[in-house]
């Protein structure tokens, strides 16, 4: 056992010799691993990430809340999504959302808000395109978020609609830079509103939903500024479930009360959408199963590449070494003993590529993460398969080359004019 241990570590510094030895045909070995390595691992990373990222997304929704809506976020049973079907809904009201809170008894909290696209203006500085968001009471105990100055809307100045907002970090930050924002009036859409807290920068989310660039005001103060009955006003009404109930039971709920405000026949179809992140995350499911299987392919034709690359230096370097293997039979030496130097120096080459292309792989999530929003990890699971596939590769490549050598007739060998 302690020879063969012996042996085994003998061939072992023969490998690392043969690699150290040979610089310019060790980094072209690692280049096409390096890139194979590279291609998989960056691939995986990326879809990881994305799904990571679009799951913490939909986890801010809640998976205990139910969002009314006109159009529903996904097509039941899958499929095209049949749109003209939904196109003639009407569209959740403020009428039914106060008759739903009289009525619900499964639902912890209930609250109706409406957005849309619109500008804002302090003196002379005007920014287009913010999100516009009119929300009732009940919101702040759905969706969570901080205030970085100032306080949020009381009861009151919801139910009367008191003309004032919470403007997101970066409103704060391009309507007024240096200048404190609480208590100054903006007009939007020609109606003065006056500042009384600032949200906390949050930063976008994959679905780029954030409340940096909003404006909030109680939802009855929009009701004086525009028509909430407007289309481009995305009216929805969010309904949380009590404690120790499900959602499947606060949806049924739901469904029973809002056919009833609507007057729907028994034998009519549903014309409201009742969607839940569940939903999302189904389609998500089989979405990133693709992307996955279009991973591998990607990284096992780069991989390929890499492999034969190492397969086409180990038969080079058993042209090479000809003499001395035929020396080292010729001296007594095994057929394992040989097999051993070329799939360890097989290995040792797969497995420094493989470092270094999931060295490049770190370096660009760094990259990344420093310009952009989006959160990129390379994760353990991920680096072990890199290492693995490295190893698994630099075996297989080397094992035709090693049998090749261990083979050759020492005579023919040491006569060899290689």
């Amino acid at each position: 056992m302690l020879k063969l241990l012996r042996l085994s570590i003998e061939s072992m510094f023969f490998a690392l010799q043969a690699v150290v030895v040979n610089r310019l045909r060790t980094l072209l070995s690692l280049l096409g691993i390096t890139i194979g390595i590279f291609a998989i691992i960056a691939v995986f990373t990326i879809v990881d990430s994305l799904e990571m990222n679009i799951r913490e997304s939909l986890s801010s929704l809640g998976s205990d809340i139910i969002y009314i809506e006109k159009w529903p976020w996904t097509e039941e049973g899958g499929g095209e999504f049949k749109w003209w079907q939904y196109v003639n809904r009407p569209l959740p009201n403020i009428q039914e959302y106060a008759l739903l809170k009289t009525r619900l008894t499964k639902a912890e909290e209930i609250a109706f808000i409406i957005s849309t696209s619109t500008s804002v203006q302090y003196k002379d500085n005007l920014i287009d395109n913010i999100n516009f968001v009119g929300v009732s009471s009940g919101f702040d105990d759905i969706r969570n978020f901080d205030i970085q100055k100032g306080r949020y809307f009381s009861d009151f100045e919801l139910n009367s609609g008191k003309n004032i907002c919470v403007v997101g970090h970066e409103i704060a930050n391009k309507l007024f830079e240096n200048i404190d924002p609480l208590g100054k009036v903006i007009t939007i859409r020609g109606h003065k509103t006056r500042i009384v807290g600032v949200f906390k920068k949050e930063g976008k989310d994959t679905f780029g939903d954030s409340f940096d660039e909003n404006v909030m005001v109680p939802v009855n103060h929009v009701r004086n500024v525009i028509n909430i009955r407007s289309e481009s006003l995305h009216p929805m009404i969010w309904v949380k479930a009590a404690e120790n109930i499900s959602t499947a039971e606060l949806m049924g709920e739901i469904r029973m009360n809002l056919r009833n405000i609507r007057r729907l026949k028994p034998k009519a179809e549903d014309n409201f959408a009742l969607n839940q992140t569940s939903m999302l995350n189904n389609q998500l499911d089989d979405f990133f199963g693709v992307l996955n299987v279009a991973g591998w392919f990607i990284g096992i034709f780069s991989l390929l590449v890499g492999g034969f690359g190492i397969a086409n230096i180990m038969f080079v370097s058993v042209k090479e070494r000809t003499k001395m293997i035929g020396v080292q039979k010729a001296l007594g030496a095994k057929k394992y003993f040989i097999i051993e130097q070329f799939i360890f120096e097989s290995v040792l080459l797969a497995i420094m590529g493989g470092f270094v292309g999931l060295l490049f792989v770190y370096v660009g999530t760094a990259i990344i993460n420093t310009v952009s929003d989006f959160t990129v990890t390379l994760t353990v699971s991920n680096i072990i398969m890199g290492l693995s596939i490295s190893s698994v590769i630099g075996l297989i490549s080397g094992l035709a080359p090693a049998y090749s050598a261990a083979k050759l007739d020492p005579v023919i060998a040491i006569n060899s004019t290689f």
